[in-house]
């Protein structure tokens, strides 16, 4: 959870040993393709994701791995939130969540103007930097009139009904066409 009055924690302590993380917004979102790969197994995915973050994979046995994994998880990458859940081999469980109507890599272009205009926040600038559950915040809480916000809109609306609304009804389902997020093999 975000606290104002601490730090955010940017190490876990696995039998003993401290290992810094590395949450960057752009190396968690690295690590979220690694989890995200099909055609990695569960144990790749876990490795993987573990060098993402800590640089390196502690010795442990693999189910020692998946109490490490799932608690970076639970507690750096979603901090409380339910986002991406994991079986013990490390693949991603089924979730019965609605159509998504943003996407980080799709969106990309998007989400840099949106922070661009609404923070004064240059992406790029930042990569290495600006931790990922602060980045996370400032995407929830962009101003409805930031480039995003206002294509999120665009996905979301109902088509206008009613008598003399075929005009709007053909422009809003172009722009649903020209900001559609591509279909995915979920």
């Amino acid at each position: 959870m975000f606290e104002l009055n601490k730090k955010l924690e940017t190490e876990i302590e696995i039998n003993g040993q401290i290992y810094p993380l590395n949450m960057a917004f752009n190396n968690v979102m690295d690590f979220l393709e690694i989890v995200g790969n099909a055609s990695l197994n569960g144990l790749e995915r876990m490795h993987y994701g573990l060098y993402q973050l800590l640089g390196t994979v502690p010795e442990l046995t693999a189910e020692e791995l998946f109490k490490v994994f799932n608690e970076i998880l639970t507690n750096f990458i979603q901090d409380g939130e339910q986002e991406v859940e994991v079986d013990l081999g490390a693949n991603q469980m089924p979730i019965k969540k609605e159509k998504p109507v943003q996407d980080l890599k799709h969106d990309a272009p998007y989400i840099f103007v949106s922070f661009k205009q609404a923070y004064g926040i240059d992406l790029i600038e930042e990569q290495g930097k600006l931790d990922w559950r602060l980045f996370k915040i400032y995407l929830r809480e962009l101003p409805d009139d930031s480039r995003l916000k206002q294509i999120v809109q665009i996905r979301v609306q109902k088509p206008p009904t009613g008598k003399g609304t075929a005009k709007e009804r053909e422009r809003m389902q172009k722009l649903k066409r020209i900001y559609a997020l591509p279909e995915t093999d979920e």
